[in-house]
């Protein structure tokens, strides 16, 4: 077995210190974008148990009236990537354009969309459990 240098020792030592600065840094000031040196909040903090919860979704309305609900199937966008553009959509709307044209192409013989909507739809919660009741927001509307 061969011992390391004095050189390989302190550079081991400053590594493991550097990361447990981090991590302890991380730890007090952290959040999910510093992560796996700052906490990833998800598992770290617990909700509001009356507070209500956000299904967010993506419908449409096509040329012959129907509400159309756009889906990754349907539409190639998921709901992840549609709640993290969020911010985005709501700034420029006119991005859903490629959500349409992305529709049609998969969905060839289907009526062209009149109208995109992302609709939060706020479930009530009692001390954690759905209580049946909702009410829909409609956060960002584009049209053609």
């Amino acid at each position: 077995m061969v011992a390391l240098s004095a050189r390989g020792i302190a550079a081991r030592l400053l590594a493991t210190a550097v990361a447990g600065v981090l991590l302890l840094a991380g730890t007090i000031w952290g959040d999910d974008d510093h992560f796996p040196f700052g906490p990833f909040r998800m598992y770290s903090t617990t909700a509001d148990p009356d507070a209500p919860t956000r299904d967010t979704r993506l419908e449409a309305t096509d040329a012959d009236g129907r509400v159309v609900t756009l889906t990754e199937v349907n539409s190639g966008l998921r709901r992840a990537e549609l709640e993290g553009q969020l911010p985005r959509l709501q700034a420029e709307p006119h991005l859903l354009a490629a959500v349409a044209a992305a529709y049609a192409a998969r969905n060839p013989d289907a009526p062209p969309l009149r109208e995109i909507r992302v609709v939060i739809r706020w479930h009530d919660v009692e001390r954690f459990r759905p209580t049946g009741t909702w009410t829909d927001e409609v956060v960002v509307t584009w049209r053609p």
